[in-house]
């Protein structure tokens, strides 16, 4: 039997909300990647729809835990980073890359920091130009359009989008660094909703599925963690972005038939049995 491959997750755990960390050890976990965890802060829960809130910064403990994984020869297969905090997060993740990156393994880097047209409150254009160098050293960027935009300087546009404005976003988006982009919410018609890829090549792919109503917390760690689960099982990069896809709207769909607020996430636990079925597993 082949080794377990081995992913290192890097973002905030939120206790309650089902995003970042809560998300992603159980689903990469699932798709039988060995899942270790770097905590960049602990949350009481996410920040989206919440007040009162608790928040632990962790940024201190991020050194000495790469410099302890480091002493014992701790080689990941992939690093896949999420939500950063502050400008010292990044700069340390980046030297984490620095460190751990090889030519074998991947480094996908999920630029959490904007949707639907704006920055979170907590961040501003000089933390995006920060997120853009972190992502210029990726393998893999799995940035949202609003993200794309802020990182490229490209006007923000609501609503459906053209082929030619999506391929100038994913352009440029390779011509900051990046070797691989993997763009979310993508829509060419009302009714459909997908993402975009595009390699080296500059031949860009897409992927649609019926657009469904409703904004839901914490998607985008489901579909981050999903793809990242199948690119570590052997899948083309078009591919995973599919079975993403595809999983991100079974979990919306289940979840639009329970009577629950939309801060408190999607049902994502009991979409794992049929993500699992995607990935060949069962």
């Amino acid at each position: 039997m082949e080794n377990q491959k081995r992913l290192v997750a890097i973002n905030d755990i939120s206790g309650f909300g089902k995003c970042s960390l809560t998300v992603a050890i159980p689903i990469i976990s699932a798709a039988g990647i060995e899942t270790v965890c770097l905590p960049t802060a602990i949350l009481s829960t996410h920040t989206g729809g919440f007040t009162g809130y608790t928040y632990r910064d962790l940024t201190s403990d991020i050194p000495d835990v790469a410099a302890h994984w480091k002493s014992i020869n701790l080689n990941p297969d992939a690093i896949y980073s999420g939500f950063l905090g502050s400008f010292d997060q990044i700069d340390m993740v980046k030297k984490f890359a620095d460190d751990f990156k090889t030519d074998d393994n991947l480094f996908i880097a999920d630029p959490c920091m904007a949707d639907h047209g704006k920055m979170y409150a907590v961040f501003n254009m000089e933390f995006a130009k920060a997120m853009t160098e972190l992502c210029s050293k990726a393998d893999i960027i799995l940035p949202n359009i609003t993200e794309a935009c802020f990182m490229t300087g490209v006007e923000f546009e609501e609503g459906v989008q053209t082929e030619e404005y999506i391929n100038n976003l994913l352009n440029k988006l390779l011509d900051m660094g990046a070797k691989n982009v993997v763009l979310t919410g993508v829509t060419f018609e009302e009714d459909k909703l997908g993402a975009a890829y595009i390699g080296q090549d500059r031949k860009a792919e897409y992927y649609f599925q019926p657009r469904l109503p409703g904004t839901y917390h914490g998607t985008g760690d489901v579909f981050a963690s999903s793809f990242c689960g199948a690119v570590l099982n052997g899948f083309s990069l078009y591919d995973s972005m599919g079975i993403a896809v595809r999983y991100v709207c079974d979990c919306i769909k289940r979840t639009q038939s329970m009577d629950t607020p939309i801060t408190y996430g999607v049902d994502f636990e009991r979409g794992i049995p049929y993500y699992i079925k995607e990935l060949g597993k069962i």
